[in-house]
């Protein structure tokens, strides 16, 4: 009997849900016109116009005045570099990375710090500094790879004390090659950080 019952009331459940949860929907009928009343039929709506239009009227012209205008050409080019910007620009190291690394070595740290020492004697120029990586990666990792080495360098510098208005970084992944060749020795060259003077 336990048995019986055990069988028999999920059937029976299963039965009840499927013919409760399954009820039928009731179709939606058009509307069908309705014949109008007699109150409709006595108070007919007003009828409403449209605004009119404003009237447009052509705007007023005036002459300018005869005169010259001065023109200055647009510089297409940066302004040139001073004399010791040139040579603080030729002054600055480059520094080098290990392989699929954006930790600074200890002969980063010394590069960076002479560069310090340099960037200190000009207080007023502005610096960028460029990230490298070499081929080997997806050009999305070596992108982000090579703006992680220039933030690295950047916190180093910014600890050191230059203020890192006066500092700007972008990761060129393996776009900007300095040595070309498909080995450790061009590799090694290509994994750097590179600064240049942002006007």
């Amino acid at each position: 009997m336990k048995t019986t019952l055990k069988r028999l009331v999920p059937v029976l459940c299963t039965g009840v849900f499927i013919f409760s949860g399954c009820a039928k929907q009731q179709a939606v009928k058009a509307d069908q016109a309705v014949a109008p009343s007699a109150t409709t039929q006595q108070a007919a709506p007003a009828r409403i116009e449209a605004p009119a239009a404003p009237q447009q009227t052509a705007p007023t012209t005036t002459a300018l005045p005869a005169t010259t205008i001065k023109t200055d050409p647009i510089q297409s080019q940066p302004a040139a570099l001073t004399k010791n910007e040139t040579a603080l620009a030729g002054a600055l190291e480059k520094i080098y990375f290990d392989f699929d690394s954006d930790v600074l070595s200890d002969a980063a740290r010394k590069t960076l710090t002479d560069n310090y020492a340099k960037l200190k004697t000009m207080p007023n120029v502005k610096i960028r500094i460029e990230g490298n990586c070499d081929e080997r990666g997806s050009d999305e990792y070596n992108l982000a790879l090579s703006e992680r080495r220039a933030q690295s360098a950047m916190k180093y510098l910014v600890a050191l004390g230059i203020p890192a208005s006066r500092l700007s970084t972008i990761g060129y992944g393996e776009e900007k090659p300095a040595v070309a060749g498909h080995d450790e020795a061009a590799w090694g060259k290509n994994r750097r950080d590179e600064f240049t003077i942002n006007k």
